[in-house]
């Protein structure tokens, strides 16, 4: 079966590197996976794309209909308004609409779409929150269709060496933080946060901060070191960190994306108890979930004193995100099933157990 991304994978944000990790699941599980991009295309990643076999079309907006392969076809997008701009187009060439919202609202040009041109052909939630919170704005007055997918964020764990950064007692004990410069995700309150942390040898890391978020954030203090967006890999800031304390300054996460990376790494999370991270999550198990900024962190001093507790939860996180959260073979299953309802052809769906010649990690 073809498949095609509209859009293309990047470095930074949520979208852009749950496509990645996507495309790189359906390739392995033999679909033959296309991609077009809106409307341009960084060469390096071109160069990455093209040696492991991902066919990219580069064409004007306007050429759509001259992309062989392209009628008929599923087509994704991952939080792209391009896409969305773009879907009546696609449909006309009879391609099932496939809509991946990260978010837990919906954008102006979604609601705009929807109500010309009803509802897509399949809509991915990676969360039950989400999906709570989505479906009464796309359907307020009638009843939800049957073409909602649960369906976790794709995640290569092959990409993540499980290294918890070792904790003695006494020793400087850094937390931090990890977000797009975008205001809602980053609180004002969390240099207060922080500093609550009943644990004298405190440090914080926090990367993803431009001007914007750092007038918001207010100066950092003197045991705080605060990085710009991609700074460093993000491989690199978590191997600095002894727990992700995350704090939301508006935003409600739907299923973040850094906190299945501190998992991947080793890192313990202390998170708000709200939205995505309940699912993520489970309380004194594989991490903690505060109530409010006291608890917060309380929590993160238990993980300071206690250093067999901290491991203990860094292991059993890792091994709920190898075993459930992302296992490759429960998400190829997902999306097969997914392409299956809206091609109307199950035998042209993969085996959700057939895997590609692609490296576990690229």
């Amino acid at each position: 079966m073809r498949v095609f991304l509209i859009g293309y994978p990047g470095e930074m944000g949520g979208a852009n590197t749950e496509a990645w990790h996507t495309i790189q699941l359906w390739k392995r599980a033999g679909l033959d996976v296309h991609l077009i991009s809106t409307w341009g295309g960084d060469a390096g990643w071109r160069e990455k794309l093209d040696a492991l076999g991902f066919v990219t079309h580069q064409v004007p907006p306007g050429e759509l209909e001259r992309v062989p392969g392209l009628a008929g076809s599923p087509v994704v997008g991952f939080c792209n308004s391009e896409f969305i701009t773009h879907a009546p187009r696609f449909r006309a060439l009879g391609c099932p609409i496939v809509w991946v919202n990260c978010m837990t609202f919906l954008f102006d040009y979604e609601k705009q779409f929807f109500d010309l041109h009803g509802p897509a052909d399949a809509m991915v939630y990676q969360s039950e929150f989400q999906r709570s919170q989505l479906e009464p704005q796309l359907f307020p007055s009638g009843p939800t269709p049957a073409n909602g997918h649960l369906i976790r964020g794709a995640f290569d764990l092959g990409c993540w060496e499980f290294k918890p950064r070792p904790h003695a007692a006494g020793e400087p004990f850094c937390v931090g933080r990890l977000a797009r410069p975008d205001l809602d995700k980053w609180s004002s309150n969390i240099w207060k946060i922080y500093e609550r942390i009943p644990y004298q040898n405190r440090r914080a890391l926090v990367m993803g901060v431009d001007p914007g978020t750092s007038e918001k954030l207010g100066p950092a203090p003197a045991w705080a070191s605060v990085l710009r967006p991609a700074a460093i890999p993000a491989s690199q800031f978590f191997a600095n960190l002894h727990c992700l304390l995350p704090v939301n300054g508006g935003a409600r996460e739907n299923w973040p994306r850094a906190g299945l990376e501190a998992m991947a790494a080793g890192v313990p999370i202390v998170a708000q108890n709200e939205w995505g991270w309940r699912e993520m999550i489970e309380h004194g198990v594989t991490g903690f979930l505060g109530s409010c900024d006291e608890e917060l962190a309380h929590y993160a001093a238990r993980l300071a004193y206690d250093e067999e507790l901290r491991l203990r939860i860094a292991h059993a996180a890792r091994e709920r995100l190898t075993e459930e959260l992302a296992n490759s073979e429960a998400l190829t299953a997902a999306w097969t099933r997914l392409f299956a309802s809206v091609t109307g052809d199950a035998a042209a769906a993969p085996d959700s157990t057939s895997t590609a010649a692609l490296p576990a990690s690229v």
